[in-house]
């Protein structure tokens, strides 16, 4: 055991001075290698942590929400409506609510516009997110102008600017009262947006959803499961079209570590000619390049995870971070609560450092089962 622990470790000593004579070679790979692996841990990273994000903030939506439907399209809800879904059995709680969105000419966004007595205390009165803050160069106490429908301002005094941790959600968002929101929308009396709906036992989600499409056949009942599921699936298609992007980098970098793995340089078909010629046997040979292609996969491997982690979760992904948060003029910015697991970890070593490790082999069991005096002339 000690003496094959002393043949690997010699191994390993002659690995690395093999590697440091032709550094600048090596060096290239290493770069390519490193930046294919950045590029994909870091979008594995950001849309994991992207994902949980959403599913701690959605573990707080209502346990169902009921629009109405008309053409196949979205359209408000009378409030009758919530009062006789709150009458079916297993219902605790039916909350119409006021929410729309309103495009700002002055800096091309579109706000989120939520109606809430209680948040925004007052007539008159708004919250509204650090973004659109930093955005309009507000503060507590100053004026948001509006626009309303009928073309007649809308003068909101800011009593409440969002924390930015709370971005995710609140960047874009303005919270009224049901007033303003009825002056600013023209909205019409007497209906709501969607409904919120609370369910005592959530086995019975599906049971009460059935009941109320078979109540009201132009409503559409959205389970918070399936809300979830939603968020989870555009994250997960986000992530794969940025990564069919890189794709075109991963295959050129598949393609150059192909060619550098199976194609010996004389130089190196020369050093295991000599090698062969003062005694070192196949085996060692073969444990010499394996080691080789070792060090360079792991030390892409680990400096690009360790680079991934850093871009992601302290500088909060600046590479993808437009092409996966999806808002179009204002953008969220947040701190991510690094979400790293063994699966993760093992998918991306498997795809990147084994194939390239095991690629070395052929070539170089080729090359050490040749004449070592052929290989010298060579």
């Amino acid at each position: 055991m000690k003496r094959a622990l002393e043949r690997h470790l010699n191994i390993l000593d002659f690995t690395l001075a093999s590697l440091l004579r032709r550094r600048a070679k090596n060096l290239s790979l290493l770069a390519m290698y490193l930046l294919v692996i950045f590029m994909l841990a870091s979008l594995q990273f950001f849309v994991t942590a992207l994902k949980r994000e959403a599913a701690i903030i959605l573990s707080d939506a209502p346990d169902m929400v009921v629009q109405r439907l008309t053409a196949g399209r979205q359209d408000l809800v009378p409030a009758s409506y919530a009062d006789e879904i709150a009458k079916i059995r297993g219902v605790t709680a039916v909350h119409p609510r006021l929410w729309g969105y309103y495009y700002d000419a002055l800096n091309g966004a579109n706000y989120t516009i939520m109606a809430s007595d209680e948040t925004a205390a007052g007539a008159e009165k708004a919250a509204i997110g650090a973004a659109i803050a930093k955005k309009r160069n507000l503060a507590v106490g100053d004026l948001l102008p509006l626009i309303s429908y009928d073309k007649t301002p809308l003068m909101l005094e800011i009593g409440t600017i969002f924390p930015s941790e709370s971005d995710l959600i609140s960047a874009d968002m303005i919270i009224i009262t049901a007033a303003d929101f009825h002056r600013l929308f023209s909205f019409p009396a007497g209906q709501a947006t969607d409904l919120a709906v609370t369910v005592r036992n959530p086995k019975e989600l599906a049971t009460v959803a059935a009941k109320i499409a078979a109540q009201f056949p132009d409503s559409r009942p959205i389970l918070k499961s399936e809300i979830q599921r939603t968020y989870q699936s555009i994250f997960d298609w986000r992530g794969g079209m940025t990564l069919m992007v890189l794709a075109s980098a991963l295959f050129s970098f598949i393609i150059f570590a192909w060619d550098k793995a199976t194609g010996l340089s004389a130089e190196e078909r020369k050093e295991i000619g000599i090698l062969k010629s003062i005694g070192w046997e196949t085996s060692d040979v073969l444990l010499l390049k394996f080691w080789e292609g070792t060090v360079i996969s792991l030390t892409a491997f680990l400096l690009g995870v360790v680079l991934a982690y850093g871009h992601v979760f302290f500088l909060s992904a600046p590479l993808f971070a437009q092409a996966l948060k999806g808002w179009s003029v204002i953008y969220p910015r947040f701190q991510l609560v690094p979400v790293v697991n063994a699966y993760q970890l093992t998918v991306l070593f498997f795809l990147t450092v084994v194939p390239y490790t095991t690629a070395t082999i052929i070539p170089c069991w080729r090359a050490a089962t040749t004449d070592p005096d052929a290989a010298m002339r060579n």
